[in-house]
């Protein structure tokens, strides 16, 4: 159940830490906070031989009102509802179960897996690698596996690759971001 809870709450944290209405201290309270409410919560809920059992039970869901549990976690750390609401996105649902986290930004977006016990170790992720080109404009982007490689103008590029790129600094690799820019660019 840890890692699970991590997962969900680590993504959740690193979209509020990109804020600069948030600072590093209150993410990381945050964070502590919502992994230990999280945990409370899934306690007598988790079964996994079953881990579908109990799956509405364990959703955290946001459509346009924040989650209880992410506002008690936000108002550990001093974070008021407006700057939440500005921060986090208005509709949001993630599904916290064994072995699987998945979200959902919006009603009729595609889901996205946070994590997957069965896959979780060789995944082939794409890796964004800023080079030092003569205008500073044009990003580099490489595969994981290294056998692609091209050079983008940052403002040619798509609002897509421009929000991977843009958090890409901020963000660690664990979370899937281009899954993640491809439901907020839907």
């Amino acid at each position: 159940m840890k890692l699970e809870v991590k997962s969900a709450v680590d993504f959740l944290s690193k979209i509020l830490s990109a804020s600069k209405n948030v600072t590093l201290e209150q993410s990381q309270i945050f964070n502590n906070t919502l992994y230990d409410l999280l945990c409370t919560r899934y306690e007598n809920h988790w079964f996994p031989e079953k881990p579908f059992k109990g799956s509405g039970y364990r959703c955290i869901r946001m459509n346009h009102d924040i989650d209880p549990l992410i506002k008690k976690a936000g108002e550990s750390c001093g974070l008021d509802d407006n700057v939440m609401s500005n921060v986090l996105p208005k509709e949001l649902t993630m599904w916290v179960d064994p072995k699987e986290v998945c979200y959902r930004i919006g009603e009729n977006g595609s889901i996205g897996v946070l994590y997957d016990s069965e896959s979780s170790s060789g995944t082939e992720q794409q890796q964004n690698v800023e080079s030092n080109s003569q205008n500073g404009n044009e990003k580099q982007v490489q595969s994981e596996s290294g056998k692609e490689t091209t050079n983008v103008n940052y403002f040619q590029s798509s609002c897509k690759n421009q929000f991977i790129n843009a958090l890409s600094k901020e963000l660690d690799s664990t979370l899937h971001l281009k899954q993640f820019a491809a439901f907020v660019y839907s």
